[in-house]
């Protein structure tokens, strides 16, 4: 048992600048409105905190390949009408918009991931945390993590584990529990397709059951524990019945395991609802329990009336039956067992660190002055902050 746990904490204010769209329901800006929750409940102080660097284009072609890269660089909204073939190969379109600096936005997110994978590996800090990362559709070459998921589909290096709404042409279409993974990676890719209405007591029963055996069986060396939050009661794209505390019982379980963890975001469309469930988890990672009112802090308003962190849980029907539940856990098990050892040697060589390019933040005068571009991008956009079921929508008066 480690005595204290060391966490690193990756923030960059610059990633919830970014817009998607009046009508997208993803809101980057979520990410400033959980920072400032962990300011005002003065976690900073117990984390070491890092502005992650912005990802080259040859860090991300280590992965992706390097046209997709060199498309995202140079799409903009203004001419991604020339590129309808393009947009259709790299499957962007209505739920992956094209929005202005969206590669800095792919940078900054991906290079928080990097370094926090960077400081597990080299053991100088036990827990890493990028709220920003843990977006998970990006393909290799073209919701469930599919893009994950498909990454390491044909190897045992990494073994895949999804919670995820299932059925009724719910997007992406794929993650059914018999989606295994193929050649040297079947069954190191576990699924486990859920119905509408799932609540604490069943998710948690579940998730706890599955992950302990998994943990058993493939004895992982690290976990990245991706903490989607449109699992949450009251979402405005899911449909579980999760509260916030039944969601970090989550991660308080994974954390108990004392292996190295790097924790990452996801989905999440109620913001104010993202922005709280992730502050908890942070004070969960640092053993912390958060008074349930909310500090003061410059994104109080959007907390009100209530001004309270829990949210309770939800009251959509369970349609997660103990049979239905128990056939999934059985089905996970069965090809668990078929694994008969622990991942053996490294399939291919891990590029070591000094392999990504350097940079010197000191190099930077901070008296510089700002060019347009960067002070435009500080602007709050007043079409980014209407509330509840209206917040996604630019042209929408009050009712």
């Amino acid at each position: 048992m480690r005595s204290k746990d060391r966490i690193s904490y990756f923030y960059d204010g610059d990633v919830g600048s970014v817009y998607f769209g009046p009508n997208h329901p993803m809101k980057p800006h979520r990410l400033c409105m959980t920072h400032h929750l962990v300011l005002s409940y003065k976690l900073h102080q117990k984390m070491e905190i890092y502005r992650p660097h912005k990802a080259y284009p040859v860090e991300l072609a280590q992965f992706h390949s390097a046209d997709y890269v060199d498309f995202l660089h140079r799409i903009t909204p203004d001419t991604q009408h020339m590129f309808s073939d393009e947009l259709v190969k790299y499957n962007l379109g209505e739920d992956c918009p094209v929005f202005e600096n969206l590669f800095e936005f792919c940078q900054i997110y991906a290079g928080g991931t990097i370094d926090a994978a960077c400081r597990l590996n080299n053991q100088l800090c036990d827990i890493a945390i990028n709220w920003a990362g843990g977006l998970h559709h990006a393909k290799k070459y073209v919701h469930h993590g599919d893009g994950v998921e498909e990454a390491f589909y044909f190897t045992d290096r990494v073994m895949t584990v999804s919670f995820h709404k299932y059925g009724d042409m719910f997007f992406p279409g794929t993650g059914d529990v018999k989606e295994t993974g193929e050649r040297e990676g079947k069954y190191y890719a576990i699924n486990v397709p859920l119905k509408d209405g799932i609540d604490d007591t069943s998710f948690t029963r579940l998730f706890k059951s599955i992950i302990s055996k998994v943990v058993e069986t493939y004895v992982p060396g690290v976990i990245v524990l991706q903490c989607g939050a449109d699992s949450l009661a009251g979402d405005r794209l899911g449909c579980f019945n999760l509260s916030i505390d039944g969601h970090a019982e989550c991660v308080r379980f994974v954390k108990k395991f004392n292996l190295p963890l790097l924790v990452t975001g996801g989905g999440g469309y109620t913001k104010e609802n993202v922005a709280r469930c992730w502050a908890v988890e942070t004070g969960v990672l640092l053993d912390t329990e958060l008074p349930n009112e909310i500090p003061d802090n410059e994104y109080i308003k959007y907390f009100s009336p209530e001004y309270s962190l829990r949210i309770p849980s939800g009251h959509i029907e369970n349609l997660n039956s103990k049979s239905y539940l128990g056939t999934i856990k059985a089905q996970v098990f069965e090809n668990l067992q078929s694994i008969q050892h622990a991942p053996g040697v490294q399939m291919q060589e891990v590029p070591p660190d000094f392999y990504i390019p350097d940079f010197d933040e000191d190099e930077q005068n901070p008296d510089e002055r700002m060019d347009q571009h960067t002070q435009d991008k500080q602007i709050q956009r007043d079409d980014e902050y209407y509330e509840g079921d209206h917040d996604n929508d630019q042209n929408m008066e009050d009712v």
